[in-house]
């Protein structure tokens, strides 16, 4: 029987539930929580950006460039496409002479309602800069022009640098990366169902460098940095990990994926943290995360009010009634 990992009441009754799966991993690999099957594979989809990230970073090439917080923050998000992201993925571009002409990523309107209220307004259409992923792809590009690569086809499986992010993927998070367990990601690139268990362990080590190479763990501090500094770009208004990180800064790296996925660094406790919701609701992934870190982060920062906040969700009616709300389940 699958274990809830998050509760919906109205009236005082729990009227449904959603089942799911947690871990809890210190950077030695050590379980310290775990609730359902840790070992099952499932896609970490975008919970893995700042993973991707890395050989940006390591190489040299941000720095040639003259990346700043904002882009490398930009390269680890899934943002809501408002003109902040738009303008930035942009300029990351300008860095390297290219336009969103040269992204491989697809285009849909910005998910924040406002931002694409007001394109639609203007008169505008959407464009590849708007995508959730455009940082992401625009570090793809970035990092292409900085190796001299052909850009054409940097999306496939075995484009030079697909394959370089798909071995920091496989090196972070210690699980095999191959043809076996790959799928296609909403933006075209590869991603690669691994266990929840090693998708945690992966964020323990990001949060420390315990276990990966000098020039990688020098990396994933300096995107941690950008992204303590610069949380608006990871996600944007109203987002779980924006709110989440510009309330506790560097005490905690949020990241969430497509299909109810949820990942988290806690670098000064040295553990890293992986939700999974299995009918793939994001309300429920957050609740269960922010239930998580309440439980494992230091006393400075468990009762922060925003961990409250984001534990327990209202749910109102269309006249604005609360009616009831989401919270995390009692195992979490």
């Amino acid at each position: 029987m699958e274990t809830a990992i998050a509760e919906i009441e109205r009236g005082g009754r729990v009227e449904s539930r959603h089942a799911g799966t947690a871990v809890v991993v210190d950077a030695d690999g050590d379980v310290l929580f775990a609730l359902g099957d840790i070992a099952q594979p499932t896609y970490p989809r975008s919970a893995v950006k700042a993973f991707l990230a890395l050989p940006l970073v390591e190489s040299g090439a941000a720095d040639r460039l003259g990346l700043d917080n904002e882009e490398l923050a930009l390269a680890c998000a899934s943002h809501n496409g408002e003109p902040a992201h738009v303008a930035v993925a942009a300029r990351m571009l300008g860095r390297v002479g290219r336009d969103v002409a040269c992204l491989e990523c697809g285009t849909h309107w910005p998910t924040h309602a406002d931002a694409a209220h007001a394109l639609a307004r203007s008169g505008g259409t959407p464009n590849a800069l708007h995508n959730n992923c455009s940082g992401k792809h625009a570090g793809f590009v970035c990092l292409a022009c900085d190796r001299d690569e052909d850009l054409a086809g940097y999306i496939q499986p075995a484009h030079p640098i697909m394959r370089e992010v798909t071995a920091a993927l496989a090196d972070v998070t210690d699980a095999a990366h191959g043809e076996d367990n790959r799928g296609i990601d909403g933006c075209s690139i590869p991603t690669y169902a691994i266990p929840l268990r090693a998708l945690a362990h992966g964020f323990a080590r990001f949060g420390t460098g315990h276990g990966l190479g000098p020039e990688r763990a020098r990396a994933a501090a300096r995107l941690r940095t950008a992204v303590a500094r610069a949380p608006f770009m990871v996600g944007g208004s109203g987002r779980f990990d924006t709110v989440l990180m510009q309330a506790l800064g560097s005490a905690v790296f949020s990241k969430m994926g497509a299909e109810g996925i949820m990942a988290a660094s806690l670098p000064e406790q040295g553990l890293g943290i992986a939700v999974k919701c299995h009918d793939g609701a994001p309300r429920a992934a957050e609740v269960a995360m922010a239930a998580l870190l309440t439980r494992f982060l230091g006393p400075e920062t468990r009762d922060h009010t925003v961990l409250r906040d984001l534990a327990t969700h209202d749910i109102r009616n269309w006249n604005g009634m609360t009616v009831g709300r989401v919270r995390a389940a009692a195992f979490i």
